[in-house]
């Protein structure tokens, strides 16, 4: 990058920098997600959120692999951040519903909604969320797993939960954290992986970019 463009101000850029200054913490969440941030609160992490000034395209590629996919994305948003904030410790994720091998983003619509949680109730289907860290030049990612069970669902209480809108923006068109937990009768993984963000895996990741996660939790 030459040195203009890196001096250039933009609106973006000048939102970004009234965002993150002054330089509170070495951590930079890299999603708007209001789960995402609890779920770093939860576990006594201080950060500053700032989101790509562009958002991420994210339509699967062809035949790409759902793990491949969710990687891809979050690798993608941690380096859409990264770029604008030169030295600072940039997480993101990404979390996808999978059912028989088929990517089941966020609903467009009503209709497709419904469909969704028609099409895993009374079975199971699995939840991947892929979590990027990137410094720079430097990027590490971790891929988490959860198998999720549904009871079964009728069309009237599909269309009830659609009603609420609280899965409208989530990938499978449910969110687990809230009146969604009513279909979940059992997971076998990690709960944080299916809310989007796997805490085990987070926590390692920043530990290897050299971020003290207890000197944080003590206060320090």
């Amino acid at each position: 990058m030459s040195s203009e463009s890196t001096s250039k101000s933009t609106p973006e850029s000048d939102q970004v920098r009234a965002t993150i200054a002054p330089r509170a913490t070495p951590i930079v969440l890299a999603s708007g997600s209001p789960r995402r941030a609890e779920l770093l609160r939860q576990i006594g992490i201080a950060f500053d959120v700032c989101l790509p000034a562009v958002p991420v395209d994210e339509t699967p590629r062809g035949a790409e692999a759902s793990a491949d996919y969710v990687l891809r994305l979050a690798a993608d948003k941690a380096a859409a951040v990264a770029d604008l904030l030169p030295g600072r410790v940039v997480l993101a994720a990404d979390t996808t519903v999978v059912r028989d091998g088929r990517i089941l983003g966020k609903p467009a619509d009503r209709a497709e909604a419904v469909a969704m949680l028609l099409a895993l109730q009374g079975r199971d289907h699995e939840v991947l969320t892929g979590v990027a860290v990137r410094r720079d030049e430097t990027l590490r990612t971790a891929l988490a797993r959860t198998r999720v069970w549904f009871r079964g669902i009728e069309r009237w209480e599909a269309e009830a939960y659609w009603d609420t809108r609280e899965g409208a923006d989530k990938a499978g068109g449910y969110g687990i954290q809230g009146i969604g937990a009513i279909f979940a009768e059992t997971l076998q993984g990690s709960y944080s992986t299916v809310v989007g963000l796997p805490l085990a895996q987070t926590e390692r990741l920043l530990r290897e970019f050299g971020v003290d996660t207890w000197a944080m939790r003590r206060g320090v």
